[in-house]
């Protein structure tokens, strides 16, 4: 049975591709800062689950010690602190950073000795619209997914050739969910709907692999 590990599980994304990846016989492991919150998910997908700080560097070793033989590793944690530049905690900037950028180089670099090894695997990270166009009082986030969009593609670079498969979503829309209803037909992403291209970019021919997809609701602004 092939696994995948899914670093910044919750609900929404997170547990739509869980749901998705187990019924396509896929092992799911599940880690996230508080797995207390995963137990219904975990529950209904068979998911192990880790208490995991994506940011700290032993915790996530220790995770794929655990998971290391997991071919799909999906990373979607993100930390957003906003206003006026002037104005922000360079704490909270920095947290920005090592929430959506370093932790996701961490998991990168975890999974491709292992995938490396192997001779294939497939690597996601979770992108924003803020990866592509910073927006104002939003500098901290802009700053962590650019990053995380630069790691992504030097990763597919290197790795691509190597048979690891590294993509980047940007996710250019507000994601439907029970704190955020659908205002109107279709004008929210559906997490479902989400989940579907990741899976076509984890069963994606090597000879027309993407590094990067854009997924935005047919109501969003280029």
């Amino acid at each position: 049975m092939p696994k995948a590990l899914i670093i910044g599980a919750g609900d929404g994304l997170s547990a739509s591709l869980a749901r998705l990846l187990a019924r396509e016989g896929y092992a799911v492991a599940l880690a996230a800062r508080n797995t207390a919150k995963l137990a219904a998910l975990a529950a209904e997908t068979g998911a192990a689950t880790h208490a995991c700080d994506a940011a700290d560097a032993a915790a996530v070793a220790a995770l794929f010690e655990a998971e290391g033989d997991a071919e799909v590793v999906v990373y979607n944690p993100s930390y957003r602190t906003r206003g006026p530049i002037a104005e922000l905690d360079p704490a909270e900037v920095q947290k920005s950073l090592q929430v959506c950028a370093f932790g996701a180089f961490l998991a990168v670099r975890e999974a491709a000795r292992r995938m490396q090894a192997a001779g294939r695997g497939t690597i996601l990270l979770t992108g924003a619209s803020a990866g592509v166009k910073g927006y104002p009082l939003s500098a901290p986030f802009a700053m962590g997914k650019f990053a995380l969009r630069g790691l992504a593609q030097s990763a597919a670079r290197e790795l691509h050739p190597k048979g690891i498969h590294v993509a980047h979503v940007v996710i250019d829309g507000g994601i439907r969910s029970a704190r955020r209803p659908e205002p109107g037909e279709d004008t929210l992403l559906d997490p479902d709907a989400i989940s579907e291209s990741y899976w076509h970019l984890i069963r994606q021919p090597r000879s027309a692999w993407s590094w990067e997809l854009e997924i935005r609701p047919w109501v969003e602004k280029f």
